[in-house]
């Protein structure tokens, strides 16, 4: 891929940016000297900064748009919880088959790069459900064969979210008395960290999977 970083990541187009990681995600994006244009995609009205595009979509209209994914990069934060999305079901379908529909619709259209949120843990053998759809969802994307694809493995978050999470409300409650007890491969991760080492992945394309561990994640500046 180019090397001259100044280039990238040109024109974007974010999905799950109504999200804690996506909201971080939306901000650097909107003010990056490398974005030459800004699509969000949108399940609902939601604030969006100058300049970027708003496109409102139900998820089965995709094939309908090829003219969204005219673009050079992708930004993946889409994710949810088993209990706010009320099933397995329907969580396995936001974070596995939403992304992966996505992924391909961008891929069919040229899309040269691809970033996503996963999670610490990703496994597609693991009998854990959660980290088994993580992981089933990143060997989905790897092979679609994008030319660059990087994968943030973050653990728990923290940062102002829309809705309360109780599970990660008492991790990071646990983690602070654990203080430096705890590894640091588990220790939780702002938001914006997340947001900030995604954003610095994509102006430097890396040919092939790239994975950005929650070690890496935190060295980023925080809140």
């Amino acid at each position: 891929m180019p090397p001259d970083s100044g280039a990238w990541p040109g024109r974007v187009l974010l999905a799950g940016g109504t999200g804690a990681v996506g909201q971080q995600l939306l901000v650097r994006l909107a003010t990056h000297p490398g974005v030459s244009a800004l699509k969000v995609l949108l399940r609902r009205p939601f604030p969006l900064p100058a300049g970027a595009q708003a496109l409102h979509t139900s998820w089965q209209d995709l094939a309908e748009h090829p003219e969204w994914f005219q673009v050079d990069t992708v930004f993946c934060a889409l994710g949810t919880t088993i209990r706010q999305a009320g099933s397995q079901e329907a969580f396995r379908q936001v974070d596995h088959d939403h992304v992966l529909a996505l992924a391909r619709h961008a891929k069919a259209q040229g899309v040269r790069q691809f970033l996503v949120v996963s999670a610490l843990g990703a496994d597609a053998a693991s009998r854990v459900f959660y980290n088994r759809v993580k992981g089933e969802m990143e060997q989905g994307l790897a092979a679609i064969g994008f030319e660059s694809l990087t994968v943030a493995q973050p653990s728990l978050l923290l940062g102002e979210r829309a809705e309360f999470r109780l599970g990660e409300h008492l991790g990071q409650w646990g983690s602070r008395l654990a203080g430096g007890l705890m590894p640091a491969r588990y220790r939780p991760v702002h938001v914006a960290q997340v947001a900030a080492g995604l954003v610095d992945a994509s102006q430097h394309p890396q040919r092939g999977l790239h994975v950005l561990d929650n070690i890496q994640l935190r060295k980023n500046p925080a809140p």
